[in-house]
């Protein structure tokens, strides 16, 4: 059992994380108007990043763990 589930969920969760990340950042802020101004994609895109980042540090501190 060499690979952690949190390993391939957190590379998972910060590649979309970047995607929608550049995407806020990028886009046009007048198609938030609906959202009353928050750039739903920019905040959504941090927040995957963030536990996507979190899932691969636990993933390869218990493969750390394993290891010793």
């Amino acid at each position: 059992m060499g690979l952690d589930i949190r390993t391939p969920i957190g590379l998972m969760f910060s590649v979309f994380g970047v995607i929608l990340t550049i995407y806020g950042l990028l886009s046009n802020p007048a198609i938030y108007g609906r959202s009353l101004g928050i750039n739903v994609n920019l905040v959504w895109g941090l927040a995957l990043l963030v536990f996507g980042i979190t899932m691969l540090l636990l993933g390869m501190r218990r493969g750390r763990l394993v290891k010793k």
